[in-house]
């Protein structure tokens, strides 16, 4: 089951955090979360699986930034979350949608126990002029049923912003989907 607004605003300060929190974000089954003033984007054109895919920061001035189609932004949202006991997902808002902008490709659902900034994944099929603190996507919360084991995992745990894939880490034990020798 998906959480209801006032549900979201009853676990606040227990099994949800959402720091900074204003309420006139908070939706009848989500939260807005709003984009941060920093972008990055990678140095390279062809990126590589197997290897660190290093990125540059750009910075969204007050008066908007134009993004171009076909390259890929890594943003953040201004509210840091954490989460204990329910299961956040990430969606864009359909507003954002609607003009064509991706806020987030393939990675919309979080693990419970997660804390960070999330990480956005920015991409648009035109020409779009974007602005820091507009609110980008929305978080919502699903109940999760049986034991868990909370998310502690090293790459993406308690970041301090934006971070670009971490996914070459998964080779340093073998190439995933390898059989073991």
């Amino acid at each position: 089951m998906i959480l209801s607004g006032r549900e979201i605003r009853a676990n606040l300060g227990s099994r949800i955090m959402i720091e900074p929190y204003r309420e006139d974000q908070l939706n009848p089954n989500s939260y807005n979360l709003r984009l941060h003033n920093e972008l990055r984007v990678y140095r390279n054109t062809v990126l590589d699986m197997r290897v660190e895919n290093f990125s540059d920061t750009l910075l969204i001035p007050p008066d908007g930034l134009e993004l171009e189609p076909h390259r890929l932004y890594l943003g953040r949202t201004e509210e840091y979350t954490v989460t204990d006991g329910f299961v956040p997902m990430l969606e864009g808002r359909s507003s954002i949608g609607r003009l064509g902008l991706f806020v987030h490709i393939t990675a919309g659902f979080g693990d419970v126990g997660f804390r960070g900034y999330w990480t956005l994944e920015m991409f648009c099929v035109q020409p779009i002029r974007i602005y820091p603190g507009v609110q980008i996507c929305q978080v919502f919360y699903h109940t999760i049923q049986g034991d868990y084991d909370p998310y502690k995992s090293g790459k993406y745990q308690n970041n301090s912003g934006i971070q670009h894939s971490l996914l070459y880490k998964d080779f340093e034990n073998g190439s995933p989907g390898e059989e073991p020798g």
